[in-house]
């Protein structure tokens, strides 16, 4: 039974899909046994709550800095043997010295075809004003896994999704946000199987049956 913990900032509608999609069978022989946040009022915590899972608030002014912040939370998970850690709107940057100890075990999902339309400053509705402005026909999501750079690590899995000349950020926004939802628990259900190998910069998913 992989044990998995879930870091949200906001609304946690992606923490949502990763609840549903293991209560439904859809992922097997995992359990979300925590909810981390950097934000006392995010939904998301109230969403774990309601759904019979701990939760964790960590605040940041109660460190020095980020890095005791990231030491300490890395211990935390340490504690709770977590196997792996899905990021759903979590608006921290992970420190390396939280990454060394979870190498090859947090996974990230970005509202836009990457390595495009990522980095710095490339959140929420940002991320869509981008891809308008750039003219592209086609946006989409990914799923990856987290590297000490910026929406840099290994892909998953990724999935896209049409540009109309009448959409706006908003409008965009919300198709994508349908596909999040069934991409992260695909490639969730990938790793949880141990069907997921990463070699450098590339990952190779194993086919089912073949683990």
């Amino acid at each position: 039974m992989k044990k998995i913990a879930v870091f949200v900032s906001g609304g946690g509608s992606n923490l949502q899909a990763l609840m549903d999609a293991i209560t439904d069978g859809y992922i097997k022989d995992a359990s979300i046994v925590v909810v981390v946040s950097n934000k006392k009022e995010a939904y998301g915590l109230e969403r774990a709550v309601k759904s019979g899972i701990d939760t964790l608030f960590l605040d940041p002014k109660d460190f020095k800095n980020a890095q005791e912040y990231d030491k300490n939370l890395a211990e935390k998970m340490n504690a709770l043997k977590i196997d792996i850690v899905c990021l759903a709107g979590y608006m921290k940057i992970l420190k390396p010295i939280f990454l060394e100890v979870f190498k090859g075990k947090v996974l990230n999902i970005h509202p836009a075809l990457l390595p495009s339309f990522g980095g710095e400053g490339c959140y929420g509705l940002h991320v869509h004003e981008k891809v308008l402005e750039a003219g592209v026909k086609v946006t989409g999501v990914t799923v990856h896994f987290v590297d000490e750079g910026a929406d840099t690590g290994p892909i998953i899995l990724q999935k896209t999704v049409e540009v109309s000349d009448e959409d706006t950020p908003e409008s965009l926004q919300k198709k994508v946000l349908k596909y999040e939802h069934e991409s992260y628990k695909e490639a969730l259900k990938y790793v949880v199987q141990d069907r997921v190998s990463i070699n450098g910069k590339k990952t190779y998913i194993k086919p089912s049956g073949k683990i």
